[in-house]
């Protein structure tokens, strides 16, 4: 285990995804932020879930749930962890709560009642409804006759972190509101809350461990190259050619990788897959081929493949 690793590891909050899922696949610490978001005593039956992978069929787009699970009631809870604000988090919310419907019954099921109550939580250092509010909790009400609620039994709460309306709000949940930006002994010190207490022992436990940090290190080294794949992304077969055209010259200079990515001002990773494409075809160099066998190997990515 190098410095490194450890270093950046020790860096992270709750805000951060990996750090936030792996925390929560302590079914005590996920009883615990849950209760303290919605103020209320949940109690789990199972253990969460974390990464849970859904796709009703291979031709439509698969969702991955930050974290889930189920309390004593039957009924399901799943949460987000969102950093960034991408301009499509509500409609992202009605997409996931209707993948997880359809994965709730069976084949051949006709009975909708039985469907489990959900509640989906996404946790954001940001105000996507911009009113100041901490926690924004929307269930199906009747336009004409307000006091009427559709009772379908799911619900969506949105959590930002940076609300100003602390009147409304427990001295835990707000404590809780810094921690997750701001996950520090320094902080914890400075709550009486014993549920934070327990989540930031288990938080400091995986910031320890050397087996969490080569996991860490390996994400992000896989996201890193992603990335980089990435930015070829929307460039036409014209576009891609050249590059190709460009790569293999510099091939029969014998230049390294390292070299060309330095000549075309790219990272290594963003070109390794067509300079391992271009190297099969060496000596003669077939820029069709080349550009037909990197296509194929699925390097060819599209803007939504990256998203």
């Amino acid at each position: 285990m190098t410095k490194n690793v450890t270093t950046k590891l020790d860096k992270l909050n709750l805000v951060d995804k990996f750090l936030f899922d792996e925390v929560m696949e302590n079914m005590e610490c996920y009883q615990n932020v849950i209760s303290i978001l919605l103020e209320n005593e949940i109690e789990l039956l199972k253990k969460p879930e974390t990464e849970k992978e859904l796709r009703v069929s291979p031709q439509l787009r698969q969702v991955r749930l930050d974290v889930v699970s189920m309390d004593i009631e039957k009924k399901i809870f799943y949460t987000e962890m969102q950093q960034n604000n991408t301009g499509n988090l509500i409609k992202r919310s009605r997409y996931y709560q209707a993948q997880l419907d359809v994965s709730l019954l069976g084949p051949g099921s006709t009975d909708f009642n039985l469907l489990n109550d959900s509640c989906f939580i996404l946790i954001a250092p940001f105000d996507i409804f911009g009113r100041g509010l901490y926690r924004y909790t929307f269930e199906g009400i009747c336009r004409e006759c307000p006091d009427l609620k559709l009772g379908d039994g799911a619900v969506r709460v949105f959590i930002n972190t940076k609300g100003k309306n602390r009147k409304d709000f427990s001295q835990e949940f707000l404590d809780f509101m810094e921690y997750i930006t701001a996950s520090t002994d320094e902080i914890v010190e400075n709550t009486e809350s014993m549920r934070i207490r327990q989540i930031h022992e288990n938080v400091r436990k995986l910031k320890a461990s050397e087996k969490m940090g080569v996991k860490y290190m390996q994400r992000w080294e896989e996201i890193a190259y992603a990335r980089q794949e990435g930015r070829l992304a929307g460039k036409s077969e014209g576009e891609i050619l050249k590059l190709i055209k460009l790569i293999c010259k510099k091939i029969c200079r014998n230049k390294t990788i390292e070299e060309i990515a330095e000549d075309l001002e790219e990272e290594p990773e963003a070109i390794r897959s067509i300079y391992e494409s271009a190297r099969k075809f060496a000596p003669d160099y077939n820029f069709e081929k080349i550009y037909e066998d990197y296509s194929t190997r699925g390097c060819v990515l599209t803007e939504k493949d990256v998203q």
